[in-house]
């Protein structure tokens, strides 16, 4: 089936499936660089239009993987996205931070510029930051009150001087993220967590309570466009898991609370990871689901559902009962 676009004010058009850096960079599971190439050439060819990467998904690889797949190809018609793990520097070290971040990430790509720039580090409240007794909060984490008057006026700088087109986050405290969205200077796009299982893993295991929908909801009444990730909770919407995880990991234990998601999938004649990724095309106010896939199997199931009748309301409350 052909490659579908959907409106977006921040890249004006985008292919509905995105291809995500997590794969690439085996985040997700081994594979090859080889056949990560080929997996981007797939991508390409299959009208893909948009490639999502950041400097930690396989320390570069994911970056390396893209700077050899375009490498004399002709790129007008791409759009490229990545990130910088900024945490919670001083004030007057945020632009360069951001912008040394970013020019690696252009050389190792081949880029000019890249069409979005996006605060990898979580995003939180300042008293949340500063209660935080995770070792390494600094690091991955950055307070609003930085965000606000710091983070963002470099975001705009590095799009004056032409080396961005548009800037945005992620993950982050559910409170700190609703307030950064509805901000007097608007992020670009946002990138929210959309599955059946309303759940972000171990990757919201310092946030709390995190209510993905509540994100996205805000980002509808704004509107500002939205980037679906975690389609398939890393892996635990998938049929199997494809690494080893203890029993009390987060991510494990959305595995098992999805047993139920799995028994739909198979009354639906689906594989669960083509019903989840249904799930996230079917969801309404998303420009684009951003896979983690790592092989061209896994981004054929992907590309797959994209020939599936969107589903239902009552459908996809169904799923979401389900986990």
């Amino acid at each position: 089936m052909p490659m579908q676009m959907r409106k977006c004010s921040m890249f004006e058009e985008v292919s509905t499936l995105t291809l995500g850096g997590g794969g690439l960079g085996q985040v997700w599971g081994e594979t090859t660089r080889e056949e990560a190439v080929a997996t981007v050439h797939m991508a390409v060819e299959k009208g893909i239009n948009h490639f999502d990467l950041a400097p930690m998904y396989g320390k570069g690889e994911a970056e390396t993987v893209i700077g050899i797949s375009f490498k004399g190809m002709d790129l007008s018609p791409m759009k490229f996205t990545t990130k910088c793990m900024l945490g919670n520097l001083p004030a007057n070290e945020v632009y360069d931070f951001l912008n040394r971040s970013l020019t690696r990430s252009l050389v190792t790509m081949g880029l000019e510029k890249v069409d979005l720039f996006l605060l990898h580090s979580q995003l939180v409240e300042d008293n949340f930051l500063v209660s935080s007794r995770h070792k390494n909060a600094n690091r991955f984490m950055t307070p609003l009150n930085l965000f606000f008057d710091t983070v963002i006026p470099a975001f705009e700088r590095l799009r004056v001087e032409g080396k961005i087109g548009g800037w945005g986050f992620g993950l982050g405290q559910q409170e700190a993220l609703e307030k950064a969205i509805v901000h007097e200077i608007s992020p670009s796009a946002v990138q929210c967590v959309v599955n059946p299982l309303n759940s972000a893993g171990g990757m919201a295991f310092a946030l709390g309570d995190l209510n993905p929908r509540s994100v996205l909801e805000v980002c509808r009444s704004k509107p500002v466009p939205v980037l679906a990730i975690r389609a398939l909770q890393a892996g635990a919407l998938a049929s199997s898991m494809d690494r080893k995880l203890s029993r009390d990991d987060p991510d494990r234990k959305d595995f098992d609370r999805a047993l139920g998601f799995r028994e739909i999938a198979r009354e639906f004649g689906q594989s669960p990871a083509r019903l989840a990724y249904r799930y996230a095309l079917s969801v309404s106010g998303i420009s684009s689901v951003i896979l983690g896939v790592k092989n061209r199997d896994e981004l054929t199931e992907a590309l797959e559902a994209l020939s599936d009748k969107p589903l239902e309301t009552n459908e996809i409350e169904l799923l979401e009962q389900a986990c």
